[in-house]
């Protein structure tokens, strides 16, 4: 068959056709890449329009400013006080005992009562010795009449001085033998040394009491010593004579006030501590030796120093920090307050507040209550709730 006479087909060649394909292809590229374009640039645009729509919201809906009570911080003269521990002990006091041994015959004392010195306590069996007592008066009344007697004779010529010499010796032993026997009858008779208060009996009617034995405790309580350690950085600043307030947890909130009139002139070479003791009126005997006391010794004053009340302060590993409120104008002149954590140097703690070193100015507003729920650069609100007080004088008992 002969292709060119047909009629149904083309006399163009095949070739020709093929050569309109790559058109359509290219047309086709094209439309789906800038439906592509089209789709990446809606989606670009809706992210930033979303950004910015969240970024408007989040301004124009900021949280309300945080209620805080603010302190100011002031330059004052603060007790200058360093603190030690350490123990009462009584002034005089004593476990009471005999010196020589012997049956118990009274007991002339009662068990916590206040005696003063030299009242009977306990009364020993002395019986033999008050028989001595007698024999030794008897004879000292012949050795002295003896004695009058060969002196006489003497004074006469009708006796020799060797006789005068022997009724001498009898009868300075006769007295010395009454002087013996009234020192031991002394000793069984047991007497207070000194005015105090008896503690619990340990002794009962009957009893064959040894020597060294305690009868009973005696303890003055009107004076007590007050034993303190401090370190020995620390005893550069301690003089004596300086006050000494004294607290005890008996009796909680109440001091009591002493002078420092022993400073132990050796340091301890196991712990470089130094002790100190201070001398405590107890005029109303509620002290006890034994208690465990906290000692708070007066220095000399220093100078002004600024301070913040101690609720300020916020003690981290990181350092001493306090929220400064700071004022900050906006672009409409409106003045808002905002808190700014700032890091201070304290020092010492006295009555609730707290001195700082470095950091802070007198005038200086900061945040003395609420500061957990705050973070640096946040907007704060005044509260009208004052300031937390300094600790007021605790009531006396």
């Amino acid at each position: 068959m002969n292709i060119q006479t047909e009629s149904h087909l083309s006399g163009k060649p095949l070739k020709e056709k093929q050569a309109k394909r790559p058109v359509r292809m290219l047309r086709w590229f094209i439309i789906v890449g800038l439906l592509l374009v089209v789709l990446v640039g809606a989606l670009v645009g809706f992210n930033a329009f979303r950004s910015h729509m969240i970024a408007q919201f989040f301004a124009n809906n900021k949280p309300p400013p945080s209620n805080v009570t603010v302190a100011e911080a002031k330059s004052e003269v603060i007790p200058n006080l360093l603190t030690a521990v350490g123990g009462l002990v009584a002034v005089h006091q004593v476990n009471v005992t005999s010196d020589v041994s012997g049956r118990i015959t009274d007991i002339l004392f009662t068990a916590g009562s206040h005696v003063k010195a030299g009242t009977p306590l306990v009364q020993l069996f002395d019986a033999p010795d008050q028989g001595d007592l007698a024999s030794f008066k008897a004879q000292a009344v012949v050795g002295e009449l003896q004695l009058d007697r060969a002196k006489q004779l003497a004074a006469r010529q009708f006796g020799p001085q060797s006789t005068v010499d022997t009724a001498q010796a009898t009868f300075d032993q006769a007295k010395a033998g009454i002087a013996k026997t009234e020192a031991i009858i002394s000793q069984k008779l047991v007497r207070a040394p000194f005015d105090g208060d008896l503690g619990v009996r340990q002794i009962e009617v009957g009893q064959y009491l040894t020597a060294g034995t305690q009868i009973v405790s005696l303890t003055d309580l009107s004076v007590l010593y007050a034993n303190l350690t401090a370190t020995e950085k620390q005893s550069s600043q301690i003089k004596v004579g300086q006050t000494v307030r004294v607290a005890v947890d008996a009796y909680p909130g109440r001091t009591f006030e002493g002078k420092i009139t022993t400073i132990e002139p050796q340091i301890a070479t196991d712990t470089r501590n130094i002790r100190v003791q201070a001398t405590v009126e107890n005029p109303e005997n509620i002290l006890k030796p034994g208690m465990f006391a906290t000692a708070t010794i007066v220095l000399p004053e220093k100078p002004e120093v600024v301070t913040v009340p101690e609720t300020a302060v916020d003690y981290t590993l990181y350092g001493d920090s306090v929220f400064l409120i700071t004022e900050k104008k906006a672009d409409d002149g409106k003045t808002s307050l905002t808190a700014v954590r700032t890091f201070v140097k304290t020092g010492n703690r006295v009555e609730g507040r707290v001195e700082i070193l470095k950091g802070l100015k007198p005038g200086d507003k900061v945040v003395a209550v609420g500061q957990i729920k705050l973070q640096s650069g946040m907007a704060v609100a005044i509260s009208a709730d004052p300031p937390p007080p300094i600790p007021a004088e605790p009531p006396r008992y």
